[in-house]
């Protein structure tokens, strides 16, 4: 249970959120469209408040340049805890080259030996994050014994 306030799971703020996306470097992209949603696993770098990863020219930028409006997930987790972070923002494909060079010099290389040019930044509209504290599950048949309906 979390000392706080005795919950087994418990909201980040976003300050905590920033930082453990920070320390991570592989999400998950969640994208629509025409209705039908996507995931793709993507590394990425946190550059301020806004999240950048590189791609090439496939359906994530198809997708994108329908409906900007994406989700970014991000989870970590020991023994101990877990943790899931999820921004709601727009993603924009860098088109300046200053903001690509700027992009450049940040320290992200794909993870797969494949040639990923195009840079995208997601522009935040909300960042949330929860807590959860691991342990074994509760007994949930003790619970039904004192059920007023058993």
């Amino acid at each position: 249970m979390d000392g706080a306030n005795g919950a087994a799971v418990s909201a980040m703020d976003e300050d905590a959120c920033w930082n453990l996306l920070a320390r991570n470097e592989l999400g998950r992209l969640a994208v629509a469209v025409g209705g039908e949603p996507d995931i793709f696993p993507v590394n990425f770098v946190v550059d301020g408040p806004t999240v950048l990863f590189r791609t090439a020219p496939g359906s994530k930028l198809a997708e994108m340049s329908v409906n900007p409006r994406v989700a970014f997930e991000v989870d970590e987790y020991d023994e101990t805890f877990g943790a899931s972070v999820v921004l709601k923002g727009t993603a924009r494909r860098l088109e300046l080259q200053r903001e690509i060079d700027e992009a450049d010099a940040l320290p992200l290389a794909p993870w797969i030996p494949t040639l990923k040019y195009r840079w995208v930044r997601i522009l935040p509209a909300s960042v949330t994050g929860r807590r959860f504290v691991r342990g074994p599950e509760p007994d949930r048949y003790a619970a039904s014994a004192n059920d007023a309906w058993t």
